[in-house]
């Protein structure tokens, strides 16, 4: 344990492989979401619980915004002390952080729904996708609930979108096959990629490449932003060997997010399936691959899988932790998974298909929340866990010793 900072009170706290088996619900609000209207006279279809389909983190790990599928976004505030100008990890007491956690803000956006908020580099405003009556991002200040800017382009509904992470610049994926280049302070888009199949978008660390991943040709194609134009530097090949052992032909992979690691040496890829994977974003090769949950190809467990693979309600459910040494995800099931990937080991030569990548169980599961667990994102300054489905829970680590830790450092106190 790092020396507490006596300046702001907080304690710097790695993330270590036994912190991260103690992360338990600190507040969970159970009214995240409005609930579904009642069916209409005579309906036989069953009413299904609505859920919050995306949350982001603010910069500085303050605030959070949600979007769920009765169209409106929340902001709840996350702050647990006073604010400090470098990464750190708060472990402050915990009932001082329950009380930190509150809804802050209720906004409706009913005409044309609400997903994939994202906050700009300004902890008052958000870009967002619609859901319904066009495919406009719009840009929106959450200080005075007004629409600051639209962006017009896509003619299908988006289904990624990225900030950059070093400027007012961003990306969207849509249904319509391209990818479009933004920036906030222009309603047209500065570069447009048209691709065979609907486009997913990520940021490195740096904002110099980002990625785009095709489904359907199983393929990432690497770019260098600033010659977006111009041929992908690198294209990588998403292929598992070890499908072939449970079907032939094997299933296909669907992917539906990615992401950098911090150093932007690995790329974490989400799939709707039964695994996640992590590849080498320099080289090209499939280094890992992510098992132990419930896929959210589905919505619930009892409805059987479809033979093409789909997105479901997968998109969000997993992520790298700030540091880069851990993935945290949900699952159909509701329980949160924790994989330790600080020991990947690289790999060298041409890329080969053939070579089944390191298979990965979970340091940890920890039971979550009835129904799917389908938004889990991590604060990138303080130890908190947000995870979403039916409800938001604030997950922070149980620093509580239990008996056998107890015992271990009185023994070891009257050994010395």
């Amino acid at each position: 344990m790092a020396p507490s900072n006596p300046s702001n009170g907080l304690t710097s706290l790695p993330l270590t492989n036994a912190l991260m088996t103690k992360f338990k619900p600190a507040k969970i609000f159970k009214a995240a979401v409005e609930p579904a209207p009642s069916p209409a006279p005579g309906s036989r279809a069953p009413v299904q619980p609505r859920h919050i389909t995306g949350l982001s983190f603010d910069d500085r790990g303050d605030q959070i915004i949600t979007a769920a599928e009765d169209e409106t976004f929340r902001l709840y505030n996350c702050k647990t002390g006073k604010q400090v100008p470098h990464f750190q990890f708060s472990a402050m007491p915990e009932v001082q952080l329950i009380a930190a956690f509150r809804l802050t803000k209720t906004l409706h956006s009913k005409k044309y729904g609400v997903d994939l908020p994202r906050f700009t580099h300004k902890n008052t405003a958000i870009i967002y996708a619609s859901t319904k009556e066009d495919d406009t991002i719009r840009y929106h200040s959450l200080h005075d609930n007004k629409y600051l800017q639209y962006f017009r382009g896509h003619t299908q509904r988006v289904i990624s979108l990225e900030m950059s992470p070093v400027d007012d610049g961003f990306m969207s994926g849509s249904m319509d096959k391209t990818v479009r280049l933004w920036d906030l302070r222009a309603p047209q888009c500065r570069g447009l990629l048209s691709l065979p199949a609907p486009p997913l978008v990520a940021y490195d660390a740096t904002g110099i490449v980002f990625a785009v991943a095709v489904n359907h040709y199983g393929r990432i194609l690497m770019y260098d932003h600033s010659n977006f134009d111009k041929a992908p530097f690198l294209t990588i090949t998403l292929e598992d060997p070890t499908l072939a052992r449970v079907s032939f032909p094997p299933r296909a992979i669907y992917m539906t997010s990615m992401a950098f690691s911090s150093s932007g040496k690995y790329l974490l890829v989400g799939c709707s399936g039964d695994a996640h994977y992590i590849i080498d974003a320099f080289e090209g090769h499939v280094l890992a691959k992510l098992e132990g949950h419930i896929g959210l190809e589905r919505r619930r467990l009892d409805t059987p899988i479809c033979i093409e693979p789909q997105r479901g309600c997968s998109g969000e459910e997993v992520s790298w932790t700030p540091d880069s040494k851990f993935v945290v995800g949900g699952g159909l099931d509701g329980r949160i998974c924790v994989w330790d990937v600080q020991d990947i080991p690289p790999r060298e030569g041409p890329v080969d298909l053939k070579l089944a990548p390191m298979r990965i169980q979970p340091l940890a599961k920890i039971d979550g929340h009835p129904g799917p667990a389908r938004c889990v994102r991590f604060n990138p300054r303080l130890a908190i866990m947000a995870t979403a489905g039916a409800e938001l829970a604030f997950w922070i680590p149980d620093q509580t010793a239990d008996a056998d830790e107890v015992a271990k450092e009185l023994l070891r106190k009257a050994g010395t």
